[in-house]
């Protein structure tokens, strides 16, 4: 099957969230335009990591590329809910960030995660305002904090009934 190319200019929402309860989450990046939403999958880490990095670059672009202070139009609260459809379409491997001057809009680039070496990789472009990807960023950083807590010692997840820590050479169990 041959990639596909989704690009969303500009969405009229973008939201990063997750489904099922801590340890068995199901974290899903979806994006929509007009009446079209897309739903892609990614693991728990490319979602703090994005978050992080966005935030980051905003930053960057808020010193290189200032703007008036104006009212902005920050997304409501549920456009960062996810909405049908939740099936996503491709597990997200690669991840990229842009900028764009002239609209000023920022781009999310993810490429497809490669199952074999014969496939053709779909690629997804989101062009999101400022705005729209801080919020979004927020939100993700807000969810990926509501999993499981993470073992000061080993840096793993800590399930509800423990885990063995490698750090304790087996010999003790960790909860929080």
């Amino acid at each position: 099957m041959p990639g596909e190319l989704i690009d969303f200019r500009p969405v009229t929402r973008i939201t990063i969230d997750a489904v099922g309860p801590p340890g068995q989450r199901v974290f899903l990046l979806q994006a929509s335009y007009g009446n079209t939403t897309v739903t892609l999958k990614l693991e728990k880490e490319q979602a703090r990591v994005l978050a992080v990095s966005i935030l980051e670059l905003l930053d960057e672009l808020n010193e290189k590329y200032p703007r008036p202070l104006i009212q902005t139009n920050r997304p409501l609260s549920s456009d960062l809910i996810l909405q049908e459809p939740m099936e996503p379409v491709f597990a997200i491997g690669q991840i990229g960030l842009g900028y764009e001057t002239h609209d000023d809009l920022v781009v999310l680039v993810v490429q497809e995660l490669r199952a074999d070496e014969q496939q053709d990789l779909s690629t997804a472009r989101f062009w999101a305002t400022r705005e729209q990807m801080q919020a979004m960023s927020e939100h993700a950083l807000k969810v990926v904090e509501h999993g499981r807590p993470i073992c000061p010692l080993c840096d793993q997840p800590i399930d509800p009934d423990g885990h063995f820590c490698p750090k304790t050479n087996g010999h003790e169990k960790k909860w929080v």
